[in-house]
């Protein structure tokens, strides 16, 4: 809120590069909270991906999670008024990669109950494959949305 007042004085000053150089904080403060948001969806997709591998099976549950993560996902890339996203499928995989860690440690609480340490299970699951999945799950259906 304080950038907004800082925007305004700077505008009725007539000051443009200022006014420019807020508009550019505000930009990035924005994206920012979209991929906090999407980092968020992202493990909660992956730590039910890692589940099903582990466990060999699916449940509705897992299942529903996964598509809300999905279309969370989606919804929180989409850039409404301008059109277009705000990562690209490239920044979309870093993304989910820097999730991986945290869905492995989540997934380990349970997984069998809690049967396994992150690291037991890590070796346990092909992350490549998940990631994979994850991405082409994400992209089927926004592409499908658009």
């Amino acid at each position: 809120m304080e950038e907004l007042l800082e925007l305004k004085e700077l505008l009725l000053k007539g000051d443009i590069k200022g006014s420019l150089d807020i508009i550019e904080e505000l930009e990035e403060m924005s994206r920012d909270d979209k991929i906090t948001a999407i980092s968020s969806y992202a493990i909660i997709l992956l730590l039910h991906l890692i589940k099903q591998q582990v466990e060999n099976r699916t449940t509705r549950s897992w299942d529903v999670s996964i598509r809300n993560s999905i279309w969370q996902i989606q919804n929180k890339n989409k850039r409404r008024k301008s059109g277009g996203y705000y990562l690209s499928s490239e920044e979309l995989n870093i993304a989910l990669e820097e999730a991986y860690p945290r869905a492995i440690d989540k997934a380990a609480l349970e997984v069998e109950s809690g049967k396994y340490e992150a690291e037991e299970l890590a070796k346990m699951v092909n992350q490549e494959e998940i990631l994979n999945r994850a991405i082409a799950l994400i992209l089927a259906n926004e592409s499908s949305q658009s």
